[in-house]
């Protein structure tokens, strides 16, 4: 069976003057299966969320294309027994099929319209897609607000009546409500608190495990990502460096940009000690990047080849994606802080 979702060369290009641009997201590709979360992870200004936003039309991608297959997962054009290439859709055929793809946003106070009842938040993708009748909307309404812990009798107040894990529960009632096969979460729990994440992370398991959901998780805590996450992608600098199951990804990282993010993950153990690996120097300008290895002006480990030579997206191990000349030979360290390799180049 064909993957729920392929991203196929993906590239959002901004532009700075009429005859520049940087490329925020670079040719990306990546496949989503169905019931799976995958998560994509780096620092600030990776182009993490320009992706997201990309796969759900939220903005036009300048090139690539997004594949999605609803055949035999439930969605609303279930049967055609094709793909369909969603970055090419318009009109009617765009209305028919964007019930499947739906976004979770970072801001929970942001994205909500302040002059719009909470009903009339969740309700509104739905009437623009289906046009219901009124009582079929509210039934759905509903059924969507306690699916996902709101009190139904709470429906009429607007989203300044609640507290910043209320109002994140409607904004995934919002998303829920078409019946999506698809969430891109975009940083869905970095702006609560550590409490109230735990369980909006818990709600999301769960409404996956219940609705069948598959998840493109967009974060940068990685101790979330670890838990929640089947595969995990790491971007730098809008493209995907590494690509590998969770698992796989965190004991033995196969790029020194995973191994410096993983050394800052916390560890609950207050007496164990794992030394910090800071990449040198800044991050480079999307509109000035080095040639080479876009990571190599920061690398502890580049040699010469990583400076002049760009290194392909490939597999160091059974299913382990790595773009680094070096993914194999490399003594990198995982989340127990432990070399899995005793060579380097």
């Amino acid at each position: 069976m064909s993957a729920l979702l392929r991203i196929e060369h993906v590239t959002k290009e901004f532009s700075i003057s009429r005859t520049e641009s940087f490329p925020a997201v670079d040719d990306v590709s990546l496949t989503l299966e169905r019931g799976e979360t995958l998560s994509v992870v780096g620092e600030s200004g990776c182009g993490k969320s320009t992706l997201g936003r990309v796969i759900v039309r939220g903005i036009d991608a300048t090139s690539g294309a997004v594949m999605y297959n609803p055949e035999g997962d439930g969605g609303h054009s279930a049967g055609s027994g094709r793909e369909i290439d969603f970055l090419a859709l318009k009109g009617r055929a765009l209305r028919s099929y964007r019930p499947d793809i739906q976004m979770i946003f970072q801001d929970p106070m942001s994205s909500l319209d302040p002059r719009m009842t909470v009903f009339d938040i969740i309700a509104e993708p739905l009437r623009a897609t289906r046009r219901p009748r009124r009582q079929e909307l509210q039934r759905r309404v509903r059924e969507i607000a306690e699916k996902v812990g709101l009190d139904p009798s709470h429906l009429r107040r607007y989203p300044h009546s609640f507290s910043g894990g209320q109002r994140q529960r409607i904004g995934i009632a919002r998303a829920l409500i078409t019946g999506p096969k698809v969430i891109v979460a975009d940083e869905a729990v970095s702006a609560l608190d550590v409490s109230i994440r735990a369980q909006i992370i818990n709600l999301l398991k769960d409404l996956q495990d219940e609705l069948g959901l598959s998840y493109l998780f967009i974060a940068h805590d990685l101790s979330i990502v670890e838990y929640l996450s089947d595969r995990v992608a790491v971007m730098y600098l809008g493209r995907i460096v590494e690509l590998a199951e969770t698992a796989s990804l965190f004991s033995r990282p196969r790029h020194p940009y995973t191994e410096a993010l993983l050394s800052a993950v916390p560890q609950p153990d207050p007496d164990a000690s794992r030394e910090r690996i800071v990449p040198t120097g800044e991050v480079p300008s999307p509109t000035d990047r080095p040639e080479g290895c876009l990571f190599s002006s920061r690398c502890h480990y580049a040699t010469e080849l990583c400076r002049i030579t760009t290194p392909p997206l490939q597999e160091a191990a059974d299913g382990h994606l790595s773009a680094c000349h070096y993914a194999e030979e490399l003594p990198l360290r995982g989340i127990a802080g432990q070399p899995a390799a005793t060579s380097a180049p």
